[in-house]
């Protein structure tokens, strides 16, 4: 009775594991918490971007919006990935943008990327 009641949990806990979430296709579970925090800084540069166009009528470089403390952010990359902001007058593309994972390699490292619209969405 108890072999098969062990079984049977055995079995329940790898059809559990085997439905964990991934935070996009193709990548690991254990880059759920990076890209989490990727997408939270891209919301925050879209804020503080939004804000710019808002006081100033135009798109600013993120440093810029660093440098002038509309973004409480120092640094411009997060766990391999790096940030841009692309600009055309009023309206701009924040991105985040990692190098490609080694050939033959499961993981891979999805661009993403958010603009006035504050959806945050995958790019190439």
């Amino acid at each position: 009775m108890l072999l098969v009641f062990s079984a049977l949990l055995f079995g329940a806990y790898v059809f559990y594991l085997k439905k964990l979430p991934t935070t996009d296709s193709g990548t690991a579970s254990t880059q759920a918490i990076s890209l989490t925090g990727v997408r939270s800084d891209l919301l925050q540069i879209a804020q503080a971007e939004r804000a710019n166009v808002a006081s100033n009528g135009s798109c600013a470089a993120l440093p810029d919006l660093i440098s002038s403390h509309m973004l409480a952010m120092t640094r411009t990359e997060r766990d391999g990935y790096s940030y841009s902001v692309e600009c055309s007058s009023a309206e701009f593309n924040a991105v985040a943008r990692h190098a490609p994972a080694p050939a033959g390699s499961p993981i891979r490292y999805p661009n993403l990327a958010v603009d006035q619209t504050m959806q945050v969405h995958e790019v190439n």
